[in-house]
């Protein structure tokens, strides 16, 4: 990953994403964001979450690269009908529209990278906590 966390997209850019992935620690790093597909990655702590959220318009896809995670999806808030354990390897699919939340279990940070199509956040978008993410006004 660039040393400087600049979001490399649009142009056409390659990297070890399982690497990048495992060596982040910051909580929300967007590397690459184009027209219609933006990627992040992600670093929970031991007992944290991302927190309930729903993209009313963009798919996601989740990889677990490291650590345990609890993962839950459904309908709406109350109802997260789909509750599974993801370990390392973990591919996690949330469509549009889908309440979902990521758990980090046991002693070691999860780290993960999403991919949405669209694109969700701000292109460039760092969060090097969760309390970042949770005050920054561009996010909902």
């Amino acid at each position: 990953m660039p040393t400087d966390e600049t979001d490399q997209g649009p142009r056409p850019f390659t990297l070890d994403i399982e690497a990048a992935t495992l060596g982040t620690t910051n909580f929300r790093t967007t590397i690459w964001t184009g027209a219609h597909l933006q990627a992040t990655l992600m670093s929970i702590d031991p007992g944290e979450e991302i927190g309930l959220e729903v993209h009313p318009d963009s798919d996601q896809f989740l990889r677990v690269e490291g650590g345990r995670a609890r993962v839950q999806m459904g309908p709406e808030p109350h109802d997260l009908s789909h509750d599974q354990e993801v370990t390392d390897g973990g591919a996690v699919f949330v469509p549009a529209g889908t309440w979902h939340n990521v758990t980090a279990l046991g002693d070691d940070p999860v780290r993960l990278y999403a991919i949405y199509a669209p694109r969700d956040h701000v292109p460039g978008t760092i969060h090097r906590t969760k309390g970042d993410a949770e005050t920054d006004p561009n996010e909902h």
